[in-house]
């Protein structure tokens, strides 16, 4: 019996803050607890704006401040495509949500949802382009990225 790998795509409008800072958080975490072999995880942008473009210099600058370097992530726009590739799409905010209905129609997997979602309190994650506070937006990603670990212990990964 082999080992299931679970697949992740974030999701944030442009794909230079939010997404990319949960795409390297988690595979910060599952590196630490040994278990990135049974993840792949990346992230995209609901929009083609910034397209190409790096991390953002403020949420890379917040990410080293933590030891995590998203060197190599340039933004990129979600597909039709992941729909199938990936287990979970999981965006920012309901503003994120309403745009993944206009690029993947229908959800019957159910796989669209919120990062907060996962914990006890539902909520967005304010964009930190427009509020400058990378901050929060990191905190408020660390805990949707635990509930989502907590969530998906839940199910089994085996095959």
């Amino acid at each position: 019996m082999g080992v299931r790998v679970i697949k992740v795509l974030f999701i944030c409008t442009g794909n230079i803050c939010r997404s990319p800072m949960a795409e390297f958080m988690l595979k910060d975490m599952v590196e630490r607890v040994g278990i990135s072999d049974q993840f792949e995880i990346a992230s995209a942008a609901t929009t083609r704006e910034e397209i190409g473009n790096p991390v953002y210099p403020p949420a890379r600058r917040k990410l080293k401040i933590v030891g995590i370097d998203p060197r190599g992530k340039y933004a990129r726009q979600v597909t039709i495509a992941d729909y199938q590739k990936y287990d979970y799409l999981i965006v920012m905010d309901s503003y994120n949500l309403r745009s993944m209905r206009y690029i993947i129609p229908k959800d019957p997997q159910k796989k669209i949802c919120r990062l907060l979602d996962f914990t006890d309190h539902p909520r967005d994650i304010a964009d930190p382009w427009y509020t400058d506070d990378f901050d929060t937006a990191y905190e408020e990603i660390k805990e949707g990225l635990e509930g989502f670990l907590r969530h998906i212990e839940t199910f089994p990964r085996k095959v």
